[in-house]
């Protein structure tokens, strides 16, 4: 099991080349991915993505890839030819205009105009993708284990209260059978009480205590959240478990209002309502899981 939440971050530094990758990641119902690099790791933007969707299954993903490159490069230069003829055109406009202004217009004061004449670096990017995936990957996988042991974590507290769960489970599994007796008991002293020394139709009493035992029978909740109890363990237990974990979670809640709704008991709806709370403490934990 592992958390949607974590840090990782790995370096490469040889031969002029320095490249740095970070990652942080927090919850998200799918795999986001936001990444931040320079323009020239831009014809790698799909393989940075299959790359990341190999170790990373769910969670808003920030990638940040910062690069710096020392390396002897060959030097060009460029000229902007465009530039250049705009700048001699409006030279001849206003030369036009003011013949008696001094002509001292050489190719000097061309090459002095800011952009027309620009440096460039013969770049050799051909050793980048390389680097590139092996420093995601080494990034990843100190991701991988903040968000594992985060995960060990979150998988212990999710026991303990799943351990909770079952112990208010066996609290009402073991009143909701009483309930039906002290029903009928408490129904019987009421009409006894009310009519006094009048005797009163038995039969129709047993069948008010059965139609009361049947709406409020709860049998079936019971066996299911039980049922959802071991698969919980189970998942837990296995890989990306938090999709299935919401589901379950959300059949945890389903059988506990039905229970809460059939309840005619103090104690057993007391025991449900720590039930539910408890249910939802899950629910929450379960949203940084991946």
């Amino acid at each position: 099991m592992q958390s949607m939440t974590g840090y990782g971050k790995a370096e490469y530094n040889k031969d002029g080349i320095t490249l740095l990758i970070e990652i942080r990641t927090v919850n998200n119902r799918f795999l986001d991915i936001v990444p931040k690099y320079p323009r020239v790791f831009l014809k790698y933007d799909d393989l940075i993505r299959k790359t990341i969707s190999v170790k990373v299954a769910r969670g808003r993903l920030e990638l940040f890839v910062t690069l710096k490159d020392i390396r002897e490069q060959g030097k060009t230069y460029i000229v902007d030819s465009g530039l250049a003829k705009g700048y001699y055109d409006a030279y001849l406009s206003l030369k036009k205009q003011f013949p008696d202004l001094t002509d001292d217009l050489t190719l000097t004061n061309f090459l002095r105009i800011p952009d027309i004449v620009t440096q460039g670096v013969e770049t050799d990017d051909s050793i980048y993708e390389q680097i590139l995936v092996e420093t995601l990957e080494n990034a990843l996988v100190n991701l991988n284990a903040m968000r594992k042991t985060e995960g060990d974590k979150l998988k212990t507290d999710l026991l303990s209260r799943i351990d909770t769960v079952e112990t208010l489970l066996k609290n009402i599994e073991v009143r909701a059978p009483l309930i039906s007796k002290e029903y009928a008991e408490k129904l019987s002293e009421r009409i006894t009480d009310a009519l006094k020394d009048v005797k009163y139709d038995e039969a129709r009493l047993l069948q008010e205590v059965a139609i009361f035992a049947d709406k409020s029978n709860i049998d079936e909740e019971i066996t299911r959240l039980k049922s959802h109890i071991s698969q919980f363990r189970t998942i837990v237990n296995g890989e990306n478990a938090g999709r299935k974990l919401d589901f379950l979670v959300q059949e945890f809640n389903r059988e506990t209002n039905t229970i809460c709704s059939k309840s005619n008991d103090v104690e057993l709806t007391d025991n449900a309502l720590k039930l539910k709370c408890e249910i939802e403490k899950i629910r929450e934990q379960i949203q940084n899981i991946e």
